[in-house]
């Protein structure tokens, strides 16, 4: 990777799934806490996939404690959607990866004469 100094330095990396993975064969009681929790979470998110209204009650308590107002919430939930909707019918319509990004840089660029980046 590259350093702060510009120069290119071996290390060991890992993304987020491998870290957590880790996490899970440390044998510390240290780690249980942590383990606990990625337990709690993939329970929440299993039982998200048989009610996907848990995710959306999830998704507006985070809103919540983040700050933002019931109407602000809505809009975002509705955009959300909207969004969803948008891109499911170009899937429909034949969109592949780098179509999605493209499509919505021409929206942005018709809308608010700016570009995504």
């Amino acid at each position: 990777m590259l350093a702060k100094d510009g120069k290119m330095r071996l290390t060991d990396v890992a993304d987020t799934k491998t870290l957590l993975r880790i996490i899970q064969t440390i044998p510390s009681p240290k780690a249980e806490p942590f383990k606990r929790w990625l337990a709690q979470v993939g329970s929440e998110r299993l039982d998200e996939i048989v009610n996907p209204e848990l995710a959306i009650n999830r998704a507006k308590e985070t809103y919540i404690r983040k700050g933002y107002d019931d109407s602000w919430i809505a809009q975002r939930l509705k955009s959300i959607d909207s969004r969803k909707d948008l891109t499911d019918n170009w899937k429909e319509r034949g969109a592949k990866d780098r179509d999605y990004a493209i499509l919505t840089d021409e929206i942005y660029k018709s809308t608010f004469n700016m570009n995504t980046a």
